[in-house]
């Protein structure tokens, strides 16, 4: 039984009110040859309790009216509405125990009521603020998407073919960007998989690099990245493989193996090849690409290094969790 059906209509509660009393004053009434004296109230404190719960305060006050007129008449003193000292006593001491039940009952039942539509209110503005999200992070998608657009027409028209490669690289990133961004907005919760994003991002640069001779192993370890977190972990993975691309694999085939670990709250990205390893010159080289990966690993208060492997060369960032952990 839903508890407002008594509420909505006032008939409804008023009718309950009472039956409860009715019920009572039968049950009392029918049992009273083996009820001991003294108990007068007996079967009148749980209907004004039920009325009370279900029905609120007018109704619970009705019933206690009722059930209180109803003992004083056939069971307090003798018949009829005695004014004895006891009989006001007996009379003083149930107007005591309802008015508490009754002030405890609706007090908390008001406070429930209240709680629920507090927790109504908030739940739909975080529904709100969630769909806002979703839509600035779409309009920021879609405004970094025709910066890339604008840079691709810029690079079509350039005549330098140094300038029209720093400008195809530059378009290649912000589309990255924007990629990153709609996977967000798309996303649930504001995390991202990495294995997801990595899987995309890296079989999409082999693709542009026509090198279908390079294999990819990707392991994420179950982490995900909070929207902080997805945009410079990504690109200076990108970076990282197409560094790899260019420098490790001349020409040969070869793999390229990328994981993300978590351990403490420090996460670590490991981009290693099984190439030609470092040249002192791919060691001091002041590419573009090299700058920012450095610029992207300050942002995210870590530190990216570029080593000599076993075999190949290994591309490690550390930082530390920003945003909710997966």
């Amino acid at each position: 039984m839903h508890r407002d059906i008594f509420r909505t209509a006032a008939w409804r509660g008023y009718g309950l009110a009472i039956a409860a009393w009715a019920a009572a004053f039968g049950l009392r009434y029918g049992l009273a040859p083996w009820f001991p004296p003294g108990f007068p109230y007996l079967t009148f404190f749980p209907a004004v309790v039920l009325v009370a719960y279900y029905a609120g305060l007018r109704p619970a006050v009705l019933t206690a009216v009722l059930s209180g007129l109803s003992a004083w008449w056939y069971w307090i003193g003798p018949p009829g509405f005695d004014l004895g000292f006891a009989t006001f006593v007996a009379i003083a001491f149930y107007a005591f125990v309802v008015a508490i039940d009754i002030f405890f009952i609706t007090g908390m039942d008001g406070a429930s009521r209240r709680l629920g539509r507090e927790v109504e209110r908030n739940a739909a503005l975080a529904r709100s603020r969630d769909i806002l999200l979703k839509e600035v992070q779409h309009r920021v998608s879609n405004n970094i998407q025709v910066v890339s657009a604008l840079l691709s027409v810029e690079a079509r028209g350039a005549a330098d073919p140094a300038a029209r490669r720093a400008l195809v690289n530059a378009s290649a990133r912000t589309a990255l960007i924007a990629r990153i961004q709609r996977s967000l907005a798309d996303a649930d919760q504001q995390t991202t998989a990495f294995e997801t994003l990595a899987r995309q991002v890296a079989s999409d640069a082999l693709q542009a690099a026509a090198r279908d001779d390079v294999v990819l192993q990707i392991s994420g370890d179950g982490v995900v990245l909070s929207a902080e977190e997805a945009t410079p972990v990504v690109l200076i993975m990108l970076e990282s493989v197409n560094n790899a691309l260019e420098h490790a694999f001349p020409n040969r085939p070869g793999r390229i193996r990328i994981s993300l670990s978590d351990e403490g709250g420090v996460r670590t990205l490991i981009v290693s090849d099984d190439g030609v390893g470092l040249s002192s010159a791919r060691d001091t080289e002041d590419s573009l690409g090299l700058k920012i990966i450095h610029a992207l690993s300050r942002q995210l208060g870590g530190r990216w290094t570029l080593e000599p492997g076993e075999i190949g060369t290994v591309a490690q960032l550390s930082w530390r969790t920003i945003g909710p952990q997966g």
